[in-house]
């Protein structure tokens, strides 16, 4: 029994589904729909009702007309139907199963046959998960956010048949979904999970059932397991034996500490028997053959040293993508710390094409304090092949370290930088043995200006840039970016831009989908107007906007966004004091109207114009398609039953965050409930 309209959802059904233009106009979004078996005659009896209401009930003529349009759509084939219902995409598939018997039998049928579905933007629960995968045998790829299931779901998910299981955000689940899993879910090749631990069960315990699911894997080639909220020093995979299947060709652990990766690696080179433990390190092993085949290892610790760097570069030869990153508890013994050596042992995996090494200040401002240019140099040296490099918390590293990697690495397409102290403009000045760069990161780099920003608008191929934290980043830098033909996404956040930069981006070729102006304090209502109402292309591709923390813009810039960017769904004006109800009735009211996508995520936090006057514009039939806002110190966050009830109406899987988060409530791990 199930659906809903509103369902994000990617689906491939067993025929082969026709994709509708990317700029063809979305149906408009239907209210709760409940796709029954066609002889629950209860069940569906008011959707057929529901299906030819459209001029109203039973009055004459209106209701004829909609029945008569259900009536004419059942003399169809049989056959046409189910051609046309097997091209549809779920949503669309559950809002015309109300319309009529012949539709609902139909949209029935093709969602027994879809293999592969994909509901990681919206949270199912027990019944709508049941009611999509009852009668489906055909399941062979499913993705999940289970924000809303707990351990008595996991049975209907779990199928026989399944090749590829991804659950995400699992808040509510106990140990028992690896027992479950291992027992129903023998011929799993891929199996990703992202679990908030539970306190009252100890790791021993989840443990020993991870050991006992591994076991059951005959064919298992990717495995990511992420305990979320635990820090590596006190984490997981520590006590208990661990068989990795011989066939693991990915693997992900999330947190593990480092002598334990280390362990891990170790026992590669011998049989299956487990190496002798060290002290508080436990035995996690591994067969004979899972070294030679494995190619790409992530990995979260409590440190990232040359022993550990050492192990896996002398165990596994075949790596193509290492990421390893560290979240020190306190400052790493420098005798126990990464180290040039350690950089140069990485030229060993020749095969390497991805590298990520990063230290998180999650805990402490912590950085590699022992690596600098020369360790870099020795590192592109033997490892020229690299198309991907993300480095993170190398406070000694300069330009010199950072232009061996663009001009060392032919094939480099993504570069990544994060909390460069010494990275300046002069590590781009050439940028032209670089010219295969698609995405570019240079994160809170505090040296870079304009003149990098004018280097790598010569990257023609370029598709994302982010330079978030480089405030010295003007006008001309944004310029020369508005002639990038293929720029995809653009961060822009904390720079010094002002509306004529944005006046530029307005009538420049860009189809940027996600752009970001976060505390770009210079620009004004007059900017938004020039971005959204110029000759260019952007108010036709942006998807997400962030104008969070604009001291000088009003309910004028966000009119403008309402009425231009139909294809938005994500909004953040959060911190934005210039923000009043004139806003919200603005992006509430053309919301619905055909031919544009819904809003789906919206951030108003400390706005403290807006008052509980809003909710009006909060509530359905407004922001149809919602599925999460953010109130955090606003009039509407004080807790009523009246503010709760308007903002539910029809919406199921709706989360409002009272408290102030980042949009989406930082990937769903904070505790907020669904109403």
């Amino acid at each position: 029994m199930i659906l809903v309209d509103h369902v994000q959802a990617s689906i491939s059904l067993s025929h082969p589904p026709t994709k509708p233009p990317s700029n063809s106009p979305l149906l408009p979004p239907l209210p709760l729909t409940t796709l029954a078996p066609p002889m629950e005659e209860k069940a569906t009896k008011p959707r057929v009702e529901r299906g030819g209401s459209s001029g109203g009930g039973g009055g004459g003529g209106g209701g004829g007309g909609g029945g008569g349009g259900g009536e004419l759509v059942e003399r169809l084939p049989q056959a046409l139907i189910g051609e046309i219902m097997a091209r549809l995409d779920l949503e669309s598939l559950c809002s015309a199963a109300p319309v009529c018997r012949a539709l609902r039998a139909s949209a029935s049928l093709a969602l027994s046959s879809i293999s592969s579905l994909d509901l990681s933007g919206f949270p199912p629960t027990a019944s709508i998960l049941s009611g999509l995968l009852n009668n489906n045998s055909c399941i062979r790829s499913l993705t999940l956010d289970c924000s809303q299931l707990d351990d008595s779901s996991v049975k209907i998910f779990a199928k026989k048949n399944l090749l590829e299981l991804s659950l995400l955000k699992c808040s509510m689940f106990s140990s028992n979904i690896f027992t479950v899993i291992g027992e129903n879910c023998p011929m799993l090749r891929l199996f990703s999970l992202d679990i908030l631990t539970l306190d009252m069960e100890p790791n021993s315990v989840c443990e020993n059932t991870i050991a006992r699911m591994l076991k059951g894997f005959l064919y298992l080639e990717h495995l990511s397991i992420k305990f979320q909220l635990v820090h590596p020093a006190f984490g997981f995979f520590e006590s208990s034996q661990f068989a990795l299947p011989k066939t693991i060709k990915v693997l992900l652990l999330q947190p593990i500490h480092a002598r334990q990766a280390s362990r891990l690696i170790l026992n590669n080179i011998c049989d299956t028997e487990p190496v002798a433990p060290v002290a508080a390190v436990g035995n996690f092993y591994l067969g004979t053959s899972w070294g030679s085949n494995l190619q790409s290892l992530t990995l979260v610790l409590n440190i990232i040293s040359d022993q550990l760097i050492t192990t896996i570069t002398k165990n596994l030869h075949h790596l193509v993508e290492l990421c390893l990153e560290d979240k020190p508890f306190e400052e790493p013994l420098l005798l126990h710390d990464l180290t040039n050596s350690g950089l140069q042992s990485l030229s060993l995996c020749q095969n390497l094409t991805r590298l990520s090494l990063t230290r998180s200040k999650t805990y402490i401002p912590a950085t590699f304090r022992r690596v600098n240019d020369v360790g870099i140099l020795l590192l592109v040296e033997g490892c020229k092949r690299l198309e991907s490099v993300r480095l993170g918390g190398f406070a000694r590293v300069t330009d010199a370290g950072y232009a061996a990697v663009l001009h060392s690495c032919k094939s480099l397409k993504k570069f990544e930088i994060v909390n460069a102290s010494f990275l300046s403009d002069l590590a781009f000045l050439d940028l032209s043995a670089a010219t295969s760069l698609v995405e570019v990161r240079l994160v809170s780099c505090n040296l870079i200006t304009s003149e990098t920003a004018l280097s790598l608008s010569t990257c023609s191929n370029m598709e994302v840039l982010d330079l978030s934290g480089c405030k010295s980043i003007a006008d001309s830098g944004v310029i020369s970016f508005s002639k990038l033909s293929k720029l995809n996404v653009l961060d822009l956040g904390g720079s010094d831009i002002t509306d004529i930069g944005l006046s530029a981006l307005g009538g420049g070729s860009s189809p940027i989908s996600s752009l970001c102006l976060r505390g770009c304090k210079r620009i004004t209502d007059r900017g938004i107007a020039h971005l959204f109402n110029g000759k260019g292309i952007i108010r036709n591709t942006i998807l997400t906007l962030d104008m969070g923390y604009l001291p000088r813009i009003s309910d004028k810039a966000v009119v403008v966004i309402a009425k231009a960017c139909t294809e938005i769904t994500i909004l953040c004006i959060r911190n934005c004091f210039g923000i009043t109800n004139a806003s919200i009735e603005a992006l509430g009211s053309l919301n619905h109207l055909v031919g544009r996508r819904t809003i789906r995520m919206l951030d108003v936090s400390n706005c403290c114009g807006l008052s509980v006057d809003s909710l009006m514009f909060l509530a359905p039939p407004f922001f149809c398609g919602l599925r999460w806002l953010g109130i955090g110190n606003t009039s509407l966050a004080r807790k009523s039953k009246r503010r709760d009830m308007e903002l539910l109406g029809g919406r199921v899987g709706f989360r409002l965050c009272i408290e102030g988060c980042e949009m989406g409530c930082k990937n769903g791990w904070y505790s907020h409930k669904f109403i």
